[in-house]
């Protein structure tokens, strides 16, 4: 009888504390980190060859609204892409943004829609972009500076990938 009272006194008090536990919170802002940008070998639809770059980011979000719906035929530009990116090229040992007619400049893109379902909101996870490089030299070495905006219309920080040789299969940290 005095095992039952004291196992269930325990079970109670683990209970009681487990219930205590704080729900994470975030800012409403999302939140980016650079993770890895992999240059690869590959084709294109046509079967020419060309280079390819997979850029990996992390992101949170704390109220879970990032991601957008499929675009329908009224949205414009900005109603339809959440995450945007800037080229810079490296002229004379400096990076330089590349001007929005460079062939290595790629577009804005979209997240898709995410939601979490229960009472914790927060999205957290890894982003994977990956891009296709069909014009650039050897001597090409790009860097990319980049943000998302969530559905409210909330910038994130701007996250910037390392310098990146085109020409160099490898991952870049």
């Amino acid at each position: 009888m005095r095992k039952n009272r004291f196992l269930s006194l325990i079970i109670i008090i683990f209970f009681c504390l487990y219930s205590c536990k704080k729900v994470e919170q975030l800012p409403a802002a999302p939140h980016i980190e650079y993770t890895s940008f992999t240059i690869f070998d590959t084709t294109d639809i046509l079967g020419n060859n060309s280079k390819g770059g997979r850029l990996k980011f992390h992101f949170e979000d704390g109220d879970g609204d990032l991601g957008l719906n499929a675009p329908s035929q009224s949205d414009t530009l900005a109603d339809s892409t959440n995450l945007f990116f800037t080229l810079f090229r490296k002229e004379g040992g400096v990076m330089v943004a590349a001007p929005d007619n460079d062939p290595l400049k790629p577009s804005s893109y979209r997240i898709p829609y995410m939601e979490r379902l229960g009472q914790d909101k927060i999205l957290k996870g890894t982003i994977s972009v990956t891009f296709l490089y069909l014009f650039y030299s050897p001597s090409d070495t790009i860097r990319y500076d980049f943000y998302i905006k969530d559905r409210a219309l909330n910038e994130s920080n701007v996250a910037s990938t390392s310098e990146i040789v085109l020409s160099v299969n490898k991952t870049y940290d």
